[in-house]
């Protein structure tokens, strides 16, 4: 699962050097109607924090996807 949205996460990491919100990556994949790829992006975001190529943050600290509420953003693995 992921697909263009994991690739999209993993391209946009390996083009900056900190952090990106899942909303960049939901534009990559579709630039019109971007919102409704938002929960696409978290699965693809919760694979690759499972697969250990990223982390997911609030405020700076790593937090479980599972139970963040709110705005997240993606990092590399660190």
């Amino acid at each position: 699962m992921g697909g263009a949205a994991e690739q999209a996460i993993l391209d946009l990491l390996a083009a900056r050097t900190g952090t990106i919100c899942p909303s960049d990556a939901a534009r990559v994949v579709d630039p019109v109607d971007w919102r409704d790829r938002m929960d696409e992006v978290r699965e693809a975001a919760r694979g690759l924090v499972a697969r250990g190529e990223v982390e997911v943050t609030q405020g700076g600290e790593v937090v479980d996807l599972d139970t963040a509420r709110g705005p997240i953003r993606i990092r590399k693995v660190r």
